[in-house]
């Protein structure tokens, strides 16, 4: 597939960076791995987020490309080392999880492990936590199939969209998505750790990415974090492409030269091998991924065969549990209609919970979670479920 590249005159402010005309690129999806694909992508008609009709990749992928090794998350006591988590709380950082990490999180009052250094484990596809603290290690469901549309023609939006807790990012070159940060231990109480490479297995049992995986090395050397991801790493290479169609790629140029003129997305109009154009890249902090996305996305872009978790559109017999949430209800599960609400928002339910807070903290300020989700107060509340008799 020939690559080709549009010209046209646009301006966009995002911060203080204006650009002036933009170089878009398609997508090539001869750029993706060998094994990234279930089946071939193809061309299907799509209407993007702003109502535009539009042509995009249609992506199918499966729970986890053939060869890619993932794993471990959690480990077994305080005398193991697992792997990583980005702490929010007091002494913020990102840490290796082990004895250390966790004696600290035990200080500040999060205890994750019992009386004879046991880490409490929790497979949160199976069961929901019995004890206060966790960590999450899901299991995988093999028979996951995953598809994600991609704009062949990107198109800039009047505004940079936000990407708050799971928001969608894009696709990696290897077929596993992106998402953004994971949710955090004082959102749900449990912290579902990545791996060296900053992926995880979602609740519906498919792995994906919550860091640019070919380049958190760079991470790992400005954090001080002792950790060797598996993969390749390649500061200059092409990790994937954003959901709105825009190229992703590592912390330096194309020749390994330093970036510069970012803007707040961490983007910008610089060299690729098709002449200047607009990508994002990487940055050297967790999780080095954009903050932002300049581009339209198309509706429906992400859906999944899974019982559970994000894109979920099927249920049945042995239905696969949602994560662990701090919701007040029973077994920690979401208010009932909770996911109908956030798909009719666009938004992800950890990401609609993340803004509402913790429902045992009072009431939340619907006007804060409106623009923090940016939206409208009244559609936030015209979609929420309304509120239990107590």
């Amino acid at each position: 597939m020939k690559r080709k590249i549009l010209f046209w005159p646009i301006m966009l402010v995002i911060g203080a960076f204006v650009l002036v005309k933009i170089a878009v690129v398609h997508p090539d999806i001869e750029e993706f791995s060998d094994t990234a694909f279930a089946e071939q992508p193809v061309t299907v008609d799509c209407t993007l987020e702003d109502g535009t009709a539009s042509s995009c990749y249609k992506i199918p992928v499966n729970y986890l490309p053939e060869g890619l090794e993932i794993g471990p998350f959690c480990p077994e006591s305080l005398n193991d080392a697992g792997r990583i988590w980005e702490w929010t709380g007091e002494n913020a950082k990102l840490y290796r999880v082990d004895g250390a990490f966790l004696r600290m999180l035990d200080d500040l009052g999060y205890r994750f492990f019992d009386d004879d250094g046991k880490v409490h484990i929790v497979d949160a596809a199976t069961e929901q936590p019995k004890v206060d603290h966790a960590c999450i290690n899901v299991s995988r469901d093999e028979n996951v199939e995953i598809t994600m549309l991609l704009p062949v023609r990107p198109v800039l939006a009047a505004s940079p969209t936000r990407l708050g807790t799971v928001s969608k990012v894009g696709v990696a070159l290897d077929g596993v998505p992106i998402f953004s940060d994971a949710p955090s231990v004082q959102q749900t109480r449990h912290m579902p750790a990545l791996d060296t490479c900053g992926g995880h297995i979602d609740p519906g049992g498919w792995y994906h990415w919550h860091a640019t995986s070919t380049d958190i090395e760079t991470v790992f050397e400005k954090e001080g974090v002792v950790a060797d991801c598996a993969l390749e790493q390649n500061s200059s290479a092409q990790f994937g492409y954003a959901f709105d169609g825009f190229a992703m790629i590592g912390s330096l140029e194309a020749d390994g030269t330093a970036v510069t003129g970012l803007d707040a997305c961490n983007g910008h109009i610089g060299a690729r091998p098709t002449g200047e154009a607009y990508h994002y890249h990487a940055t050297d902090g967790f999780p080095n991924l954009p903050a932002c996305l300049v581009g339209v996305q198309a509706m429906d872009n992400f859906s999944t065969t899974a019982t559970a978790g994000v894109g979920a559109t099927r249920n049945g017999a042995g239905e696969r549990n949602e994560p662990p949430r701090p919701s007040g209800g029973a077994a920690g599960q979401l208010p009932p209609d909770f996911d109908e609400a956030a798909q009719v928002l666009g938004v992800t339910p950890d990401a609609l919970m993340q803004a509402l807070g913790d429902p045992q903290a009072g009431p939340p300020d619907m006007a804060v979670a409106a623009e923090k989700l940016g939206l409208t107060e009244d559609n936030l509340r015209a979609a929420l479920p309304p509120a239990p008799n107590r």
